[in-house]
C-alpha cells in the first residue's frame, strides 16, 4: 500500500475512530445545538458577553472518553525514562562561562521543566514502534543492542526538548514577555542578550547531539524543523492584513511554529528504528496532528485561561496583535470584526471590541472542534500502525491516544 493511500485511509477512518475511541456523544454543529449548552465557567477574559461556545462533548463535566482498553497515564508510563532524559539534559547544558551556564539551564531545573510533552511523545512513540526499554542484562548481546538503540532514541527526545526551549527563549525576547512557566522569563530576569545567547547555545548543543547519531536523513528532518520554527515566527511578524485574516495562513504558520518539530521528531524515531516509509509517515502524521491540536487549544486558553493557570500572561496573543483561530472564526460570523482587526490591535479599544465580538460568536467552540478533528486524525494514525500483540507496545499506543484526549481537554 502506498504512503498516500495510507494517509487517505487515515482521513477516511478519522470519523469512525473519533466515534469509537473518543466520545460517546457526537459533536453537533447546528446553530440550535450551540444554543442548548452553556458553559458559565469559560468566557473570554475581559468580555461582558458569555457565549455558549462549546458542546457538551468538550466540557469537562460532559461525557468522558471511552476506550476499548484500560486507560493509561502517558507521563507515568515513561516517568523513569523521562528522569534519565532530564538528568542528561541538565548535564548537557553545562557551559564554561557561569552566566551562560545559569541561563542555559534556566528551564531545565527541577520544578520548571514544563509539561515535557515532546519527550513524552517521543519515548512513547519509540515503544509503540516496538523498540523496548532495556531488557535484563541476562540477555547479553541482545540487551547491549537494544540499550544502544534506546539511547539513540532518547537522544531525539533530548534534541527536541533543547530546540523547543531555545525557541521559547527567543520567542520571549521577540514578544517582550515577562513570565514563562509560572516564573520570570529569562529575558526579564537576565536580559535580552543573554537570553538570545542561551537559546543559541542550546541549539548548538542540540546540533552536537544530532551529529552524533550519524544519520543524514534524521539530521535533515530536524534541521527542517528548526528552519520551520524561524519561518513560522517570521510569518507571524510580517504578515499582511489579508494573511492575518486567512485560516490557511494561520494553520501553515501553526504547523511551522508548533507541529513541525513534533512531527519530524516522531518520523525520526521511525527512521532510526528501521521502519518502512509508510510507518514513518504514520508517525509523522501523529506528531503533526497532535501538534496542531495542542496549539489550537493553546489559542483557546489564551482567551479563556488565567495567568496563574497558564504560567504566562492571558490574552497575550491579541495584545501583541496576533490573530488566532477563535478570532478568525468570529470574523466569519461577524465580517465587521475584520475592520476592527485591520485598524490595529495595539489600540485597547479595538481589543475590547474584538473580544466582544468573540464573546457573541462560536469562535471558541469551532476552534475546539477543529482541535478535536486533528486529535482524531492523530489517533487514527496510531490505529494504522502495524499489528503487534506485545503488551508494552499496546500500552504505549493507548498512551499516545490518551495524550490526544489530554491535549484537547487541558486547562493549562
Amino acid at each position: 500500500m502506498s504512503i498516500y493511500r495510507t494517509i487517505n485511509r487515515i482521513s477516511r477512518a478519522a470519523t469512525s475512530s473519533y466515534q469509537r475511541l473518543y466520545w460517546s456523544t457526537p459533536v453537533q454543529q447546528s446553530p440550535h445545538h450551540y444554543s442548548r449548552f452553556r458553559s458559565p465557567s469559560e468566557q473570554v477574559l475581559g468580555c461582558r458577553v458569555i457565549s455558549p461556545w462549546f458542546s457538551r462533548s468538550f466540557r469537562s463535566g460532559g461525557p468522558q472518553p471511552q476506550y476499548e482498553e484500560d486507560q493509561v497515564d502517558p507521563f507515568s508510563l515513561v516517568a523513569d525514562e523521562l528522569s534519565i532524559v532530564a538528568n542528561r539534559l541538565r548535564s548537557m547544558v553545562v557551559a564554561e562561562v557561569p552566566k551562560l551556564a545559569s541561563a542555559a539551564e534556566y528551564f531545565f531545573k527541577m520544578g520548571v521543566e514544563g509539561k515535557r510533552l515532546r519527550p513524552t511523545v517521543i519515548l512513547l512513540m519509540a515503544t509503540a514502534l516496538n523498540v523496548q526499554i532495556s531488557k535484563p542484562a541476562s540477555e547479553g548481546v541482545v540487551d547491549i543492542i537494544s540499550t544502544e538503540l534506546r539511547t539513540r532514541l532518547q537522544a531525539i527526545a533530548e534534541i527536541t526538548e533543547m530546540i523547543h526551549v531555545a525557541s521559547l527563549l527567543h520567542d520571549d525576547v521577540l514578544d517582550d514577555a515577562d513570565t514563562r512557566r509560572g516564573i520570570g522569563s529569562l529575558n526579564f530576569v537576565m536580559g535580552n542578550k543573554i537570553s538570545v545567547l542561551a537559546g543559541d547555545f542550546l541549539l548548538s548543543r542540540a546540533c552536537i547531539t544530532l551529529a552524533s547519531l550519524k544519520n543524514t536523513e534524521v539530521v535533515s528532518l530536524i534541521a527542517t524543523a528548526v528552519e520551520h520554527l524561524v519561518t513560522g515566527e517570521t510569518m507571524q511578524m510580517s504578515s499582511s492584513a489579508d494573511q492575518r485574516s486567512s485560516m490557511d495562513y494561520y494553520l501553515q504558520k501553526t504547523y511551522y511554529k508548533t507541529a513541525s518539530l513534533i512531527s519530524n521528531s516522531c518520523k525520526s524515531i521511525a527512521l532510526l528504528t528501521g521502519q518502512t516509509a509508510e510507518v514513518a509517515m504514520l508517525a509523522y502524521e501523529y506528531g503533526k496532528n497532535l501538534g496542531l491540536a495542542f496549539q489550537l487549544i493553546d489559542d483557546v486558553l489564551d482567551f479563556t485561561g488565567t495567568s496563574s493557570s497558564l504560567g504566562k500572561g492571558a490574552l497575550s496573543d491579541i495584545h501583541h496583535g496576533i490573530v488566532t483561530a477563535p478570532i478568525l472564526y468570529a470574523m466569519e460570523e461577524f465580517p465587521e470584526l475584520r475592520s476592527v482587526v485591520d485598524r490595529g490591535l495595539d489600540d485597547p479599544a479595538n481589543v475590547d471590541l474584538a473580544l466582544e465580538y468573540l464573546g457573541k460568536s462560536h469562535g471558541i467552540q469551532r476552534t475546539r472542534e477543529l482541535a478535536a478533528k486533528h486529535a482524531s486524525l492523530a489517533s487514527a494514525a496510531v490505529d494504522s500502525f502495524p499489528e503487534n500483540d506485545d503488551e508494552d507496545v499496546q500500552r504505549s499506543r493507548r498512551a499516545l491516544i490518551e495524550l490526544t484526549h489530554r491535549v484537547i481537554n487541558r486547562t493549562k
